[in-house]
């Protein structure tokens, strides 16, 4: 690191105990790197990111409660990525986020060391560009939708969406009585939802196939999709054409 350079701050976010005590470890003895905290799961991971503003994330991909590829879709700051799991199936995926480095467990310190100094000069104000980027391209079908509320996450399970409804640059979650705004665009969301249940009936709804009740005519070429519950949504004609493609 250069004179008067500031020093990388490094968060580590492990569910295991003995392997944060490593990676602090390894760090340690890295110069200009300090770490700005420990988190033992993904909710934790999501606040510190907003506290300590962090320039680098050592993040597992297997934990309880949010896996890492959910820490990085709930936020809303640039940080660098090095992942460090003892699963090798999931580095095509990590490097489609643009992740620095993927370390496979065990690794050395040595190998640590190398991961974080292609971190320093990885440009982190790019991070969040490419990883919308990333996020905008089809990737596994979401069994939840996961939902920033303040400090808090709310998880939706994708089956309890009733409809999603966008709003300038933001959604509306509608599910079981309750609203949830989410900072997506609609076009994100239906790529991540399973194309046979959820279907883009207008150009600012989208509808969860097991809610709809029936498609109410009320003006020339003009059609409503009734929900179960009596929710009125507009059908505009290629959403229509969507429906009876799908022969439900």
């Amino acid at each position: 690191m250069s004179a008067g350079a500031r020093p990388l701050s490094v968060l580590i976010v492990d569910d295991e105990a003995p392997a944060r005590t490593l990676l602090r470890e390894y760090l340690s003895g890295l110069p200009g790197v300090t770490v700005a905290g420990e988190c033992a799961n993904g909710f934790e991971a999501v606040g510190a990111v907003e506290a300590a503003a962090p320039d680098l994330l050592l993040l597992d991909v297997q934990m309880p409660g949010l896996d890492g590829f959910e820490v990085l879709e709930l936020l809303e700051r640039n940080v660098a990525v090095i992942f460090t799991t003892a699963h090798d199936e999931f580095a095509v995926r990590a490097f489609e986020v643009h992740a620095v480095d993927y370390l496979l467990k065990p690794f050395s310190r040595e190998r640590l060391a190398a991961a974080v100094e292609r971190a320093r000069s990885h440009a982190a104000t790019r991070h969040g560009a490419l990883l919308a980027e990333a996020r905008a391209r089809r990737g596994p079908l979401a069994a939840r939708i996961l939902v920033r509320s303040g400090p808090a996450v709310v998880v939706v399970p994708a089956e309890r969406l009733d409809y999603a409804e966008a709003r300038d640059d933001y959604l509306l979650l509608h599910a079981d009585g309750k609203v949830h705004r989410k900072q997506q665009t609609m076009a994100e969301l239906e790529a991540s939802l399973d194309p046979a249940r959820f279907v883009r009936i207008h150009r600012s709804f989208l509808l969860n196939l097991d809610r709809l009740a029936r498609i109410e005519l009320y003006a020339k070429d003009s059609r409503l999709a009734i929900l179960a519950d009596g929710t009125r949504l507009p059908l505009s004609r290629a959403g229509y054409a969507r429906l009876r493609g799908l022969n439900r």
